[in-house]
């Protein structure tokens, strides 16, 4: 049954409660089956008024696309306190990343899932969202090799593959984690830390791994 219909409520109210009933029909149905009817009930609304404030199906899509990428990478953000050591950094976005994603199971969904199986214009959403990780993963690493290597000049451009291969394991181990009976956020964030900071701690030591001279 769905939420107690309230002619009263304020209109941003009201709209994210479809957004929060759109997410969670979203991420456990999928896009497709998903229906306008399902959404609306479980907001509380009618279907007439869901099209009202959000057009169709496919910009209410949209809309959750958004919500929950701004969501995410706010969390991620925040959860970063600067002037700490650069492992210290690294090991909070992560815990912040894993938190987010494990609190929020549907949004992850939506992003990692539908959104990105559903062609244009849905996935280029969670792209420009991924791109906003990358850029910030790479600005954390980057800054931690230019203090261990006592150059300010060290481009990011040296650093950039090290941000997307981190963030692509992200999400994969979020998606792994939230499928996983009892992962917890600091388990995931912790085996993404043994198996990127030694690496990482190599690099910026300037012992970076190179291939056999006969490759």
């Amino acid at each position: 049954m769905g939420a107690v219909k309230n002619k009263r409520m304020p209109r941003a109210v009201r709209e994210q409660q479809m957004l929060d009933a759109a997410v969670r029909t979203f991420g456990q149905r999928g896009y497709r089956a998903a229906s306008m009817d399902e959404i609306a009930d479980l907001a509380g609304v009618s279907k007439p008024l869901v099209y009202l404030y959000l057009n169709s199906k496919e910009d209410l899509f949209t809309a959750c696309i958004r919500r929950e990428a701004e969501a995410l990478t706010d969390a991620v953000r925040a959860g970063v306190r600067p002037g700490i050591p650069a492992d210290r950094q690294l090991w909070e976005g992560l815990r912040a990343f894993f938190t987010h994603t494990a609190d929020n199971p549907d949004g992850w969904a939506v992003l990692h899932l539908q959104a990105r199986t559903h062609g244009e214009p849905f996935a280029a959403e969670v792209l420009a969202m991924r791109e906003e990780l990358v850029v910030f993963v790479t600005q954390l690493i980057a800054v931690a090799a230019r203090e261990a290597h006592r150059d300010p000049s060290l481009p990011e451009r040296e650093v950039a593959g090290l941000a997307e291969a981190l963030v692509g394991a992200a999400e994969s181990l979020a998606a792994w984690a939230n499928a996983a009976p009892g992962i917890s956020a600091k388990q995931a964030a912790a085996t993404l830390m043994n198996f990127a900071w030694s690496g990482l701690g190599n690099m910026m030591e300037g012992r970076p791994w190179s291939p056999p001279p006969q490759d």
